[in-house]
């Protein structure tokens, strides 16, 4: 059966998954998301016999309807292949008492791999089959992790160019070596002298801006986005929950229909999302974790039913949850309002206008799967420190976010429900905060060279990742004010 994508502000359009994947946002500026969340037609036990592959395939199926088989299962080949490092692709590491799963085994060392390495695939699928004639553009705003999953994702793909946006300071000094020395003709990187949130607001404009829209067709070209707010970027996150539950089910850790928590450090609430609807497809998880690092702005919503943007902005060691604006809340704000796209409409123009936005009683009601909490900076340091000293395993700074917000939930709690922790960065892209943490930081050498002490430290071998960009060259060194990214992007395109 053929499932529809729907606008959040609209709610009446439907549109093939294709046309979501190609748009990106919808004209109104709204989130597209599924008319149903589709129940899992294997069983889990089945499930955890099969490749991630396979398993990506019986997931990816019941959303991107209008793929033909032989389509998807072509997708989930080219991106799942040898460029992770693990024959596993998503591992599970267990360590003091909860599950890790390792999300960073991808060409670029973040959990943004496992979804930008087929995106690239979906979109140019979709632009086939929905006959399209212009180069698609995509357009992106990062705090860090997306930018480089989506430019080594979409670097030499024909029909296509990228443009990422990122905060001149608000990224890890690897992250941004990952990212301007990025190769390919077709990518272009630019810092922008401002935070993750302005960036993403920039892009959003240029994205509903008819007039440049106009420009662009008259170019050949069209705008299409590689963040989470992309449908396409979102379902394939779906896939390691329902593999995780699966391999744990499959390797007799848990039994069948045993519920386990989930954890998630979260910036733009795309990956504790997938993890929700996860959940709605059948997979048995109890409580989702929503951890947040200082700039606490799930935190505090889950709390208190407000969510409010206007605050000070936070630059921590966690970088790529320094986020006021979780564009994917959107998507649950839709769901919990009875899919009532007129009132999600007016809680988004509230946060656009006054910056913040009360959900009713009814709503809140209906969030009882989530806890919230946070990891202010020593209490992050704290728990790589001590995960490091009681087992020698070694975390980044946002997994240590999710591993603190952990241990509060069982304090406060005393639920011993077994945990799945998303672990969504290797530390060797946050090699000084993690270094600091455990006690073995040399300020003589730079972030690059600290990377050597910390495979030796956490007894692993340094990444490919790290090693292609020790002496590469810098290729991109554009900088531009906030306004003066749409003029910014027309230049690299020529017009």
């Amino acid at each position: 059966m053929d499932l529809f994508y729907v606008s959040t502000r609209d709610g009446q359009k439907k549109v093939k998954a294709s046309e979501a994947i190609l748009k990106g946002l919808s004209e109104d500026g709204g989130l597209f998301v599924p008319t149903s969340v589709p129940k899992l037609e294997v069983s889990l036990e089945e499930l955890g016999k099969m490749s991630y592959q396979e398993v990506a395939y019986e997931v990816m199926k019941l959303f991107f309807t209008d793929f033909t088989e032989e389509e998807l299962k072509t997708c989930i080949k080219r991106a799942y292949d040898e460029k992770f490092d693990t024959e596993d692709i998503a591992p599970l590491t267990y360590a003091d008492g909860a599950y890790y799963i390792e999300l960073f085994h991808g060409s670029t060392i973040a959990f943004k791999d496992m979804a930008l390495s087929i995106l690239p695939h979906l979109m140019i699928t979709s632009a086939r089959k929905n006959h399209v004639k212009n180069d698609i553009v995509i357009l992106t705003a990062t705090s860090g992790d997306t930018g480089k999953a989506a430019l080594a994702g979409f670097a030499g793909v024909e029909g296509t160019k990228i443009v990422v946006f990122y905060p001149k300071d608000g990224v890890s000094a690897i992250q941004e070596k990952q990212m301007v020395t990025q190769k390919g003709e077709n990518t272009h990187v630019v810092a922008i002298r401002g935070n993750f949130d302005e960036a993403q607001t920039g892009v959003k404009k240029m994205f509903n801006d008819r007039e440049l829209a106009k420009e662009l067709d008259q170019a050949g070209y069209q705008f299409s986005s590689a963040n989470s707010i992309n449908i396409g970027r979102l379902i394939p996150q779906v896939v390691y929950y329902v593999n995780t539950y699966a391999k744990l089910l499959n390797a007799g850790k848990i039994a069948a229909g045993e519920k386990v928590n989930v954890t998630v450090p979260t910036g733009n609430f795309g990956n504790i999302l997938a993890a929700y609807f996860a959940k709605h497809m059948g997979v048995p998880i109890a409580k989702l974790l929503c951890a947040s690092n200082e700039n606490k702005v799930l935190f505090d919503f889950f709390k208190t039913g407000v969510y409010d943007r206007n605050r000070e902005f936070k630059l921590t060691s966690s970088p790529s949850m320094d986020i006021l604006i979780s564009s994917n809340l959107e998507r649950l704000i839709y769901l919990v309002c009875g899919c009532d796209a007129d009132k999600n409409s007016e809680l988004m123009k509230s946060l656009q206008t006054e910056g913040k936005y009360e959900i009713t009683e009814e709503m809140k009601e209906k969030l009882q799967d989530f806890y919230g909490n946070f990891a202010t900076e020593e209490e992050t340091a704290e728990s790589i420190r001590s995960l490091y000293e009681k087992t020698g395993y070694v975390i980044d700074t946002h997994t240590a976010v999710a591993t603190t917000v952990y241990e509060k939930y069982k304090h406060e709690t005393g639920d011993q429900t077994k945990t799945v922790i998303a672990s969504t960065a290797s530390p060797f892209k946050f090699t000084r905060a993690v270094m600091q943490a455990i006690g073995q930081d040399d300020p003589s050498v730079s972030d690059l060279d600290l990377v050597d002490a910390l495979a030796k430290a956490a007894n692993v071998s340094v990444p490919n990742a790290i090693e292609e960009i020790r002496n590469a060259e810098i290729l991109h060194n554009t900088v531009c004010d906030v306004e003066e990214m749409p003029q910014t992007v027309k230049k690299f395109l020529g017009i």
